[in-house]
């Protein structure tokens, strides 16, 4: 469909005004590009220019002009219409606030129920709005590029589009106030904090969350869970900023533990809220523990000033000055003889380990909860990036003191990483036999969720920035919707377009590691369908498998379906089903049925042929016929056995590769046609020579016996008799 029509399907009907004038907008590019072809394109442009020159009486504005007027205008009217209808939403909101805090009965608090569901629609409503027309000035500007290749201007009005407020603006103070109402409006009570502290362990499972759908989740959740703030005078929005620097060493054991599931499995952190460098930050030990309902969370955390955090990863710190620093924040003396066993049992894993911070996770974190209420809780994690703690060009945090990156060296682009999904974490404290709420499971069934499994924003971080260090990959790396991201932090390599498969298998450079395939070439194709030819291959398990197939055989294996596709640096897939060997070892059967039933009539009708029969012509024709039908059946069953021994290495090596095959089929399919063709010319020339000479002299008068002694006739009737 054609996104101006599609603009104009999507379009609410009272609003439809204000969005971008598409088709008036494509009409001044088509006319633009149509003055630029008759005038042709000047490269002249004088350098100065006279204030007093006056413009000559006929001179008009371009049509590329118009455009950018016309453009502009249209950006300006959808920017005022959009802060209009916010500054009414807010209005609407600060009177139902008002409403809300005084005594209601119920009907009453029903009505403000129903006024404040549509005032979330009416956001809701707003925000696909603004969506419609940022891609609209996408597609727009994008048709003049493509129409206008001598005056591009899609980059540049981009970054300007960025800074309008109806874009890049803040609304969350809406869903903020919004959560406030439902919050009255259901009468929220806090639980105590004593029967909270308790119950630190969670049933957790996370989704990923499409950027889209980031406003219509929040409103759902907001409906039954308040927005949990943790200092109402430091934070205005509905989330705040989080930074957990996460701690491992250069083999990447504390990555792999997590990855491999391994019963002990620890993850130390360092974590600090808000935009500002941290005054006091918490250390927190988190493991994991696998249940039916997903895998239980267990996490200890102690508080430190940031000022001794140096010392303590360094084992220069004791617990006496965190001890000082407990009580002097009114601790009891169970939190400070707990705190002191963490303190103890962290820095002896830091030590032994020799632990280092490696890696930082920083996102915007919008918390959903009733205050001490553990039965369900919701994080949901938007503006995700992982950055590397220590500098590729610059001084590690332990050369130059520090235990987390110093803000003033510049961030390189293999050095950061940017998720584009919300994550949204599910936490339930349920007692035995207690069901999910049934809004949670609304929620979960909406459509809105993708279930990820373990998801780990460190995993993926380390897996991203660190491709040459990790031994394996997590299993959702392989989705086409991360790939974007993660390219764009992947390291440069020397991709070149070989002109023959021998020039692409010399031209691989890599280092091997151990238990794996190591191709690094960048992920620029799908997970399925495509041609990969044109790509560079690399790796040394290639080379040593493939590097001795020349000629046809390389060209072959050098398409789609035996094509290494491109992958992630180091891709290496958790889990082989056992239906995968099965499945190839079925294939391989099926050919062999039928090569074996092809050679086996082969085999009887050369067994016809020399029984001496009286019949030479006949005789000799029928051994024609199988030795042409038996080499087809010998060459089905070498490329069976080799396309099974192919896939039986690629499955145990844990290769990316395109398991179908596109071409064998089709060549043996021409094959068997070959053979079945040259089989029945023959038989008809014989045929057409038979009735041609008439009945042999010896023969009968009889047509039916003349007919019993034609090569058709012997086989029909060898055939019925066996």
């Amino acid at each position: 469909m054609k996104f101006g029509k599609y603009l104009e399907e999507k379009q609410r009907a009272e609003w439809r005004e204000y969005y971008v004038d598409y088709k008036c907008l494509k009409d001044l590019i088509k006319a633009a590009a149509r003055q630029q072809e008759e005038a042709g394109v000047t490269e002249y442009s004088p350098r100065t220019t006279s204030l007093t020159v006056q413009r000559a009486m006929d001179s008009r504005d371009s049509a590329e002009e118009e455009f950018f007027r016309k453009l502009e205008a249209e950006v300006e009217k959808v920017g005022n219409f959009t802060a209009k209808i916010v500054e009414g939403l807010r209005e609407r909101l600060f009177q139902l606030q008002a409403q809300a805090k005084s005594t209601l009965s119920p009907e009453e608090k029903d009505h403000l129920l129903e006024e404040a569901q549509r005032i979330g629609d009416s956001f809701l409503d707003l925000e696909k709005f603004v969506n419609l027309n940022y891609m609209a000035a996408h597609k727009i500007l994008k048709k003049h590029d493509k129409n206008m290749p001598s005056s591009p201007c899609r980059q540049f009005y981009i970054s300007h589009l960025h800074n309008q407020p109806w874009v890049q603006g803040n609304y969350s103070d809406l869903l903020m106030s919004l959560s406030n109402v439902y919050s009255e409006l259901r009468g929220d009570l806090p639980a105590k904090a004593e029967e909270f502290e308790d119950q630190y362990r969670y049933s957790t499972t996370k989704y990923w969350v499409r950027m889209s759908d980031i406003s219509a989740v929040k409103h759902h959740i907001l409906q039954h869970l308040p927005v949990y703030q943790y200092s109402d005078s430091e934070y205005t929005g509905d989330s705040q900023l989080v930074n957990s620097v996460y701690l491992d060493n250069s083999s990447l054991e504390v990555y792999h533990g997590r990855l491999d599931e391994r019963p002990t499995a620890l993850t130390v952190r360092i974590s600090w809220q808000g935009p500002q460098e941290p005054t006091e930050v918490s250390i927190e030990r988190k493991s994991q523990k696998q249940t039916g309902k997903g895998y239980e969370e267990m996490q200890d955390r102690m508080t430190l000033p940031e000022n001794v955090v140096v010392g303590y990863l360094e084992g220069e710190v004791g617990v006496e000055v965190a001890k000082e620093f407990w009580q002097s924040m009114g601790f009891t003396s169970d939190e400070v003889e707990n705190n002191v066993e963490l303190f103890t049992e962290v820095q002896k894993v830091i030590d032994s380990k020799q632990l280092k911070p490696m890696v930082r996770t920083q996102y915007m974190r919008t918390l959903f909860q009733i205050p001490f209420e553990p039965t369900v809780r919701i994080k949901l994690d938007t503006n995700i990036c992982m950055i590397k703690e220590n500098p590729e060009d610059g001084p590690s945090c332990t050369i130059s003191g520090r235990w987390y990156r110093d803000p003033s060296v510049p961030i390189q682009r293999t050095e950061i990483t940017r998720f584009p999904h919300a994550v949204l974490e599910l936490n339930l404290a349920l007692e035995s036999g207690e069901t999910t709420p049934e809004w949670v499971q609304e929620l979960v069934e909406s459509g809105m969720l993708t279930e990820i499994d373990r998801f780990s924003k460190h995993i993926h971080g380390t897996a991203t920035l660190f491709p040459d260090a990790v031994q394996a990959l997590p299993y959702w790396v392989d989705d086409e919707s991360v790939r974007a991201s993660m390219l764009s932090s992947a390291p440069e390599q020397s991709v070149e377009v070989a002109p023959t498969a021998r020039d692409q298998l010399t031209s691989q450079q890599s280092k091997p590691r151990k238990g794996q395939s190591n191709e690094i070439d960048p992920l620029t194709e799908p997970l399925l369908g495509r041609d990969t030819s044109g790509l560079e291959r690399s790796g040394i398990a290639y080379r040593r498998r493939y590097a001795k197939r020349m000629g046809l055989l390389e060209w072959w294996f050098s398409k789609p379906p035996m094509a290494i596709r491109p992958k992630i640096p180091g891709v290496v897939q958790q889990k082989i089903e056992p239906k995968t060997y099965f499945a190839n070892e079925r294939t391989f059967l099926s050919w062999l049925h039928m090569a074996l039933t092809m050679g086996s009539i082969s085999a009887a009708m050369l067994g016809f042929s020399a029984t001496g029969s009286s019949k030479a012509q006949a005789s000799h024709d029928v051994g024609l016929v199988a030795l042409i039908l038996l080499p087809v059946a010998l060459v089905i069953c070498g490329y069976a056995l080799l396309v099974y021994y192919w896939r039986s290495e690629a499955i145990r090596n844990k290769d990316g590769l395109y398991y179908d095959d596109r071409r064998g089929p089709l060549a043996l399919t021409l094959v068997v046609i070959s053979a079945l063709s040259f089989i029945f010319l023959v038989n008809l020339l014989d045929f057409i020579e038979q009735l041609t000479e008439g009945p042999p002299e010896n023969a009968s008068s009889s047509p039916q016996e003349w007919f019993k002694s034609t090569i058709i006739y012997q086989v029909l009737y060898r055939i019925d008799t066996e």
